[in-house]
């Protein structure tokens, strides 16, 4: 006598299952439904009034089952047996506290999903959906930095033990200006074979013109930079920005330049001008403050341009 198939567990999600290839009555069984009688080599089984019927009458609905929600109150009866008494699942978790939600207290956008990317804020270490992923849309400024703080702090103050040398390197090549006139005569022809022996060994853009050239001596000051290259010869273009200029000695050095993809201060490159003994602004032109044979250093976390460094 052939063994009637082992129905599906009581807690399947549908009220049919389809009777596989190794179930004996799957072999030729013909559509209970009335009127229907179709012969199906793989049928489905209703889990409900456990009978036969082919793809278009398998649910309860298509073949009017008389113990129609049968299957899913057998499925609740078994949910409710294996429940601990007074046990209470835990909630869903709030979208306000969602571990992936934006880090904007007033967004309630979930990010890092299929479908929502987040975007890391690398000044405040935190993320946030597109909508409130510049610095100015989540009030970037006012925000205490998560986790790197002690870093970036300490970043900040080799710039600013640094800038505090190079100011005193500075303030003593001024005071060497105002030296007896016999001695000037003599440091002036030094000087001028400086210049010399720099116009000679400078490397720049060839298509600046010669009477548009500054000359300069361009270093990277080793308490805040991993430059590769700690020094160099270069000339530029006086109509040229100072941004722009950073940008070239900061390749020309190897130096690692993050100024264009936003954060704060402490990993942000600024140039100042030894000489004047101040740090130049981005916006200003190489021409109206440095002049040829004079040094400009690359430092980084010193805060934004200050006039007037040093007291001539």
């Amino acid at each position: 006598m052939v063994s009637s198939s082992t129905p599906e567990p009581p807690d399947a999600q549908s009220s049919y299952t389809k009777m596989s290839v190794g179930d004996v009555e799957a072999i030729g069984a013909h559509c209970q439904m009335t009127f229907c009688r179709q012969l199906d080599f793989l049928p489905f089984r209703c889990e409900s009034c456990q009978g036969k019927f082919c793809l278009d009458h398998r649910s309860e609905t298509a073949h009017s089952c008389v113990k129609a929600g049968a299957w899913s109150q057998r499925r609740a009866q078994l949910n409710a047996g294996s429940t601990t008494p007074g046990y209470r699942p835990s909630p869903k978790p709030s979208v306000l506290t969602h571990e992936q939600q934006c880090s904007e207290t007033s967004c309630k956008t979930l990010i890092d999903t299929p479908l929502v990317t987040g975007v890391h804020c690398a000044n405040c270490n935190r993320r946030y959906c597109l909508k409130h992923r510049f610095r100015e849309d989540h009030d970037c400024k006012n925000l205490q930095p998560l986790g790197a703080r002690p870093q970036l702090e300490a970043q900040r103050e080799k710039g600013l033990a640094a800038l505090n040398k190079l100011r005193a390197w500075g303030a003593a090549k001024a005071s060497s200006v105002s030296m007896p006139q016999s001695k000037s005569k003599a440091a002036a022809a030094i000087q001028l074979k400086a210049v010399q022996d720099l116009k000679r060994t400078a490397k720049g853009d060839d298509k600046v013109p010669p009477e548009k050239r500054v000359y300069v001596h361009v270093e990277a000051e080793k308490q805040t930079l991993s430059a590769k290259i700690q020094n160099g010869k270069f000339f530029y273009s006086k109509e040229w920005s100072v941004g722009r200029v950073l940008d070239m000695a900061a390749k020309s050095l190897q130096v690692q330049n993050t100024n264009n993809r936003g954060g704060g201060e402490e990993e942000k490159l600024r140039v100042f001008h030894v000489e004047g003994g101040r740090i130049l602004e981005f916006s200003e032109k190489l021409g109206t403050s440095v002049q040829t044979g004079n040094t400009i250093v690359l430092l980084r976390g010193v805060g934004p341009a200050v006039p007037d460094l040093i007291e001539m």
